[in-house]
């Protein structure tokens, strides 16, 4: 998928998977060095979004991930507070899909040149974003590497910011959530997602380029949320929203949850599909409306819904696999801790995942 009608975002997903993939298979070649010692690696999550390590007893989920590309949409506007909010949900929700409540973060700043009151920023917004999910930062580096790192030329400082977290597996699990347990007819549930998160950007941001030129982010946003955002800057900025304060909520009140799978990068069939185990597949009808803003660029940027499912979240951010009869409790539950959350559809015998969406069936392999 190298041509630009099939990959309008400009990248080879298929070799991304691949590299992926290789790098991993590296990664677990080294496994083996812990054994039997404190910091085994653990493989019940092969290819989900976290992974185990064990101290004894004691068993530790560890992530680590970037905001990619939406730095840009940062110097582009000039506002930085709000990145630690994508930060922390990245490396925060890819643990507490696995059962992981998150507890600690360490984070590296790499800058072309410091700017203190940039920083500042960031890391006023990731104090905020840890104050929600109640984690420490307990680790950090800024380093200042000069020309090796890039980015939108009119910003006071080009940067990659990334993380790492761990968290505790939740006490009400005996192991972590994989999708091991699922089970046709097993119902699903969503949680809406308020923004872009921190993936799909690259698409956004070329489809953007070509409607509005170089400075797209000045251009004025007319989705039918545009009283919230002046720009299309402003739009894709919008945080991410985190979701592990809620999930931990959920497994303190002892609900079952039999699989949980973070929505980023790869779209809703992709990365459901990492927690569809033993040939399960999932119905999704019921899924939250496009964010306007996805809604609005399909329109001008004439993409269909098959691409927009591929590359965003469309509106969705997490989805969790629960007990038919436990499903109404689940989504009370989350919205008591002021999600927005639905039934969206169900496990079903036969693999692949179908989307059921107003622009009419998606069906992924």
């Amino acid at each position: 998928m190298n041509d630009t009608k099939n990959n309008p975002a400009g990248y080879s997903i298929e070799e991304g998977n691949a590299a992926s993939r290789n790098a991993y298979g590296w990664a677990k070649k080294t496994f083996a060095n812990r054994t039997g010692k404190p910091g085994e690696a653990a493989q019940d999550l092969d290819g989900g979004f976290a992974n185990e390590i064990r101290f004894g007893n004691a068993r530790l989920g560890i992530s680590s991930d970037g905001i990619g590309t939406k730095i840009e949409v940062a110097e582009r506007t000039g506002r930085y507070d709000t990145l630690g909010f994508d930060l922390v949900a990245m490396t925060a929700d890819d643990l507490i899909v696995a059962g992981f409540v998150p507890t600690n973060l360490s984070n590296i700043i790499d800058v072309n040149h410091l700017d203190y009151d940039v920083v500042d920023q960031m890391m006023r917004g990731l104090h905020d974003a840890c104050n929600f999910a109640q984690i420490a930062i307990t680790g950090g580096e800024i380093a200042e590497l000069g020309n090796r790192i890039g980015g939108w030329p009119g910003a006071k400082m080009n940067f990659n910011w990334c993380s790492t977290a761990i968290g505790s597996l939740h006490p009400s699990l005996a192991r972590p959530l994989s999708g091991h347990t699922a089970q046709a007819g097993m119902t699903v549930v969503a949680l809406q997602s308020p923004s872009f998160r921190s993936n799909g950007y690259s698409l956004a941001r070329k489809t953007l380029t070509r409607l509005f030129g170089d400075n797209w982010h000045e251009a004025p946003y007319d989705g039918t949320d545009a009283d919230q955002f002046a720009t299309w800057g402003e739009a894709l900025l919008a945080p991410s929203l985190i979701y592990s304060p809620g999930i931990s909520a959920l497994l303190d009140a002892g609900l079952p949850l039999h699989g949980a799978a973070h929505i980023t990068g790869g779209g809703v069939a992709d990365n459901f599909k990492r927690v569809l185990k033993n040939g399960l597949g999932a119905v999704l009808d019921n899924l939250f409306a496009p964010l306007p803003a996805m809604q609005r660029l399909m329109e001008i940027g004439d993409i269909d819904a098959e691409t927009a499912y591929l590359y965003w979240n469309m509106g969705t951010g997490m989805l969790l696999v629960t007990e038919e009869a436990s499903a109404a409790a689940v989504v009370a539950s989350l919205q008591a801790s002021g999600y927005r959350a639905q039934v969206a559809g169900r496990l079903t015998a036969e693999s692949g995942v179908t989307l059921r969406v107003g622009a009419g069936e998606l069906r992924y392999a």
